[in-house]
C-alpha cells in the first residue's frame, strides 16, 4: 500500500452540524463530547466532591472562539450533544446570559457547567496547531483527567498522543495520496471516477453502493434546506455587527431580471449566500469542507438542480469529484482557516466546486484538475480575517465569490487542450501550504488584521 494513503470518508468530509464554523464549534463540540465518554472511564474512587472542569481555548479558539461559538460548542459537547443530531434553538441559547449554569452527571457524581468554566487563554502556548482545547476535570482541586485537542479544521479533531493514520486500519480499494496517483489508477484499472470513489468508500466505511448514495443524497438534501431557508429568512444575524440577509433580496432581483444574460450569476449568488447566511445563523449546514465555506457548494449544486437540471446521480458524481479534490487538499495541505487562512476554506469550496462543474460536466479527469488547480491558483495568500470574530464580513460574499471563481475557473479549464497547462493540482497544493504557512498568523481566523481591523467602521 502506499505510505500514507487517504482514508479520509466522503462523509467525514461533508458533515452536518450547526454553524458557524466548523473548527470553532463543530469540532470543539466532538472533543468536548470525546472527553465526557473518558470520565465514564475513571475509577469511581477518584470522583471526590468537588467536581470541577475546567475548558482552556488557545490561539484561534481564543481569539475569535466568541464571535464563533467556540465556548457554546464545549458547553453543547458536555452535555452530551453532537453536532448532526443537536437542536439548532437549544444550541443558540446555551449562555446566553452570563449566570446560566448547566448541570451534568459523571457515573452519578454531579457537578456543574457556567461560562467560568471556559478560559480563553490570550498568551503564547507551544501547540502543534493553533486550534488547541485542553479538558481539565479535577476532583477535590487535583487534576484526575486532563485531554488535549487540536480541531484542524472542517470539523476534524485530533487528540494529544494519538495517531490519525493509526485511527483507520481499512484499507482502500484504489490507495492515492496524490492526483498524480489517482489518474494512474483510472488509466490503468480503466475506471471512472466515481467507481473508484465508490470502491474506496466501500472499503473504507462498509457501505453498499446503494447506500453511499443515499447518504450522498441526504447530504445534498440538507445543504438544499440550507438554501432555501436562507432565502426565505430575512432579517439581522446574531452578533454586534447587526448585518442584514441579502440572499432574500437578491434572489428577488435574480427573478425579477431572469430574462437577461446574467440573471444565472445572480441566482448563484443568491443561493450561496442564502446557505452562508444560515451558517452565520448558527443553522443546520454542511461542512463542505468547512462551515465557513458552506456556501459554496450548495450554491452550485442548487444551481445544477433547478437550473441546469441535473438529475440526482449526475449531482451524486459531482458530489464524488468534489470530495476526491477535498481529500488531495486535506491530506497534502489544510482546509483550517487557522492554518491556511481563507485560502484553506473558501479557496479548497472553490477548487471541490470548479471539480464538480467540469465532471458534471463530462469532462476528463484532466479538465477537473486543470480546473480545480486554476480556482486554488486564484485564492492563494487570502487572508481569514473576520470582523468581530463573526462568520459574516468578508465570509459570507467570499462564498459567493469563490463559486463564480469556480465556474469561470472551470470554463478556463474547458476552454483549451489541458496538455498544455503548466501547473499540476500537486503542484498548486504544495504551494498553497508553503503560503499558508508563511503567512502571518494575524491573517489566520484570529481578528487582530486585515479587515478585521475595520470593525470600527462597520
Amino acid at each position: 500500500m502506499l505510505k500514507e494513503a487517504i482514508t479520509t470518508s466522503i462523509f467525514d468530509l461533508f458533515k452536518i452540524g450547526p454553524g458557524p464554523s466548523s473548527s470553532h464549534t463543530i469540532g470543539p463540540m466532538k472533543a468536548a463530547y470525546d472527553f465526557l465518554q473518558r470520565t465514564y472511564t475513571l475509577p469511581h474512587d477518584l470522583l471526590l466532591e468537588p467536581l470541577q472542569i475546567k475548558i482552556h481555548l488557545y490561539g484561534s479558539l481564543s481569539a475569535t472562539g466568541k464571535g464563533h461559538g467556540t465556548d457554546r460548542a464545549v458547553i453543547a459537547g458536555l452535555l452530551g450533544w453532537l453536532p448532526d443530531t443537536c437542536e439548532p434553538n437549544a444550541f443558540t441559547v446555551l449562555l446566553k446570559n452570563p449566570d446560566d449554569a448547566y448541570p451534568i452527571s459523571i457515573q452519578n457524581e454531579a457537578l456543574t457547567l457556567t461560562a467560568k468554566s471556559i478560559v480563553f487563554e490570550r498568551g503564547r502556548y507551544d501547540s502543534p496547531h493553533p486550534n488547541t482545547l485542553v479538558f481539565r476535570l479535577m476532583s477535590n482541586g487535583k487534576v484526575i483527567l486532563e485531554e488535549e485537542y487540536y480541531s484542524v479544521g472542517g470539523g476534524f479533531i485530533q487528540r494529544k498522543g494519538e495517531d490519525p493514520q493509526a485511527a483507520s486500519t481499512k484499507i482502500p480499494a484504489f490507495p492515492f495520496s496524490t492526483m498524480k496517483e489517482l489518474k494512474e489508477h483510472l488509466s490503468k484499472n480503466k475506471i471512472s471516477l466515481t467507481d473508484l470513489m465508490i470502491a474506496n468508500e466501500m472499503a473504507l466505511t462498509g457501505l453498499a453502493k446503494k447506500e453511499i448514495y443515499q447518504k450522498i443524497d441526504d447530504i445534498l438534501e440538507t445543504m438544499h434546506k440550507a438554501v432555501k431557508r436562507g432565502l426565505r429568512h430575512k432579517g439581522v444575524l446574531p452578533g454586534t455587527i447587526k448585518l442584514r440577509r441579502k440572499a432574500p433580496v437578491l434572489f428577488e432581483q435574480a427573478k425579477s431580471h431572469a430574462s437577461t444574460t446574467d440573471s444565472f450569476m445572480v441566482f448563484l449568488n443568491a443561493y450561496c449566500m442564502a446557505a452562508s447566511e444560515e451558517n452565520a445563523a448558527g443553522n443546520i449546514v454542511v461542512t463542505a469542507p468547512t462551515s465557513g465555506a458552506s456556501g459554496v457548494i450548495p450554491g452550485i449544486t442548487y444551481l445544477l438542480r433547478n437550473h441546469y437540471h441535473y438529475d440526482k446521480q449526475k449531482l451524486r458524481e459531482g458530489m464524488m469529484a468534489a470530495a476526491a479534490v477535498g481529500f488531495l487538499i486535506k491530506h497534502n495541505a489544510s482546509i483550517s482557516g487557522a492554518e491556511m487562512g481563507c485560502m484553506g476554506e473558501i479557496g479548497s469550496a472553490s477548487a471541490m466546486a470548479a471539480a464538480m462543474l467540469s465532471y458534471c460536466a463530462g469532462r476528463p479527469i484532466e479538465t477537473v484538475e486543470s480546473a480545480a488547480e486554476i480556482a486554488i491558483e486564484h485564492h492563494l495568500g487570502m487572508t481569514c480575517d473576520p470582523i468581530g470574530g463573526y462568520v459574516q464580513i468578508p465570509c459570507i460574499e467570499r462564498n459567493a465569490m469563490g463559486a463564480i471563481k469556480a465556474y469561470n475557473a472551470y470554463l478556463l479549464a474547458s476552454s483549451g487542450n489541458t496538455g498544455y497547462q503548466k501547473i499540476t493540482l500537486d503542484s498548486v497544493i504544495k504551494v498553497m501550504r508553503a503560503t499558508g504557512k508563511d503567512m502571518s498568523k494575524k491573517y489566520k481566523e484570529t481578528s487582530q488584521a486585515g479587515l478585521a481591523l475595520s470593525a470600527t467602521e462597520c
